[in-house]
């Protein structure tokens, strides 16, 4: 008999605004039970801290290198965390009894597929003795040491997620769209297909803190009020990202920001959402077949501009919010890393060649007991 774990998933993605937490219970398979989620947000100056991570970790070549300042930003991000479980175990009355593991994302700080090296800050260690709770973490890196990309690595708890859809007959498509977006591809069959499609929420971010020192664009507000600028938006999307049949994923830094004075503030706004929606389709067409529903998660569902473009250009596949396919789209990659927390205990599969290019299943993650 299959044994059901509780779990606590970590996620601190490449928007690098705050910490995501979700409890599940599963037994890695098919049993999953969602429960409560928590966002933590990153206060202004420690966003500036990860920036300056980004920024430190690019000259590394190996990827257990930590220089001075680096190696102090892993130390805060672990304690922030620390501090993001324990207040989530308050708030919800969890002992640290109560918890098996924790699945530990950290922070990506560099990312370089072709080269078979990805860091991920954060120490699991640490934030085991800190929480007293088992922690699985580091959960990329095995997948590259076999070949793999390294990402995308939600696409196995997209496939358990999917099941009743799958029942109905129908393919589906998950679309995360966080920093960079990704695809999963769930057949009808239970075929797995997945993969980094472009840019996400990073560009428009970016564009947003450059004129106005906001992190973002709520509810695509000013986008809404632009144009899309054609020579723009095809610089993005004549990228050589989008020819071929190789995918491949990708680091923040592979779509350089737009520049001061090439566009409106609404206008660039509108542009790089018309982009970000337009990679998704792009690269749906890599797909084995179009799917009948794409269910969108992460911070992009929220951008009602980047919403609208994407169900214009769908040709015929419906457009949901995670929340209108019943589910919840802020704790879904939390959720995730919960679920790939358990599988690792138990020695499953976390990536596969569909996901990311990886020779055979394998499973990941390094166990660091409190």
């Amino acid at each position: 008999m299959d044994v059901v774990r509780t779990a606590i998933g970590l996620m601190s993605g490449t928007s690098m605004d705050g910490i995501d937490v979700a409890l599940i219970r599963t037994d890695g398979r098919g049993f999953i039970e969602r429960g409560p989620f928590l966002g933590v947000p990153y206060e202004a100056d420690f966003r500036e801290r990860l920036k300056r991570a980004l920024e430190l970790a690019r000259p590394l070549t190996d990827r257990r290198g930590r220089p001075a300042g680096l190696r102090d930003i892993e130390l805060e991000l672990t304690l922030r965390h620390a501090l993001a479980v324990t207040a989530f175990q308050e708030r919800h009355g969890l002992s640290a009894d109560a918890v098996d593991v924790v699945g530990f994302h950290g922070q990506t700080v560099l990312h370089r597929p072709d080269d078979g090296l990805t860091i991920q800050i954060g120490d699991g260690r640490e934030l085991a003795r800190r929480t007293g709770i088992s922690v699985v973490y580091d959960m990329r890196a095995n997948d590259m040491l076999h070949g793999g990309q390294g990402a995308p690595l939600v696409p196995v708890y997209h496939a358990a997620l999917a099941g009743k859809l799958k029942q109905a007959g129908e393919a589906v498509c998950f679309v995360n769209i966080g920093g960079i977006s990704n695809l999963t591809y769930i057949g009808a069959d239970g075929r797995i297909a997945a993969f980094d499609s472009g840019p996400g929420n990073t560009l428009i971010d970016q564009w947003i803190e450059m004129h106005t020192g906001r992190t973002y664009d709520p509810g695509g507000e000013i986008g809404g009020r632009g144009k899309v600028v054609p020579a723009l938006a095809e610089r993005y999307l004549d990228s050589p990202f989008f020819r071929g049949n190789v995918r491949r994923s990708l680091d923040r830094g592979d779509f350089a920001p737009l520049r001061s004075g090439e566009a409106s503030l609404e206008d660039g706004a509108r542009t790089l959402a018309h982009v970000a929606a337009a990679s998704i389709v792009k690269s749906a067409g890599f797909l084995p077949e179009r799917p009948s529903a794409y269910i969108v998660c992460g911070g992009g569902r929220l951008n009602g501009t980047l919403m609208a473009e994407l169900s214009a250009m769908a040709e015929g596949s419906r457009v949901l919010s995670a929340e209108a396919a019943g589910f919840d789209g802020d704790a879904m990659e939390a959720e995730a890393w919960a679920y790939l927390a358990v599988r690792s205990l138990d020695g499953l599969p976390l990536t596969f060649p569909g996901t990311t290019g990886v020779a055979a299943p394998v499973t990941g993650g390094v166990l660091a007991r409190p």
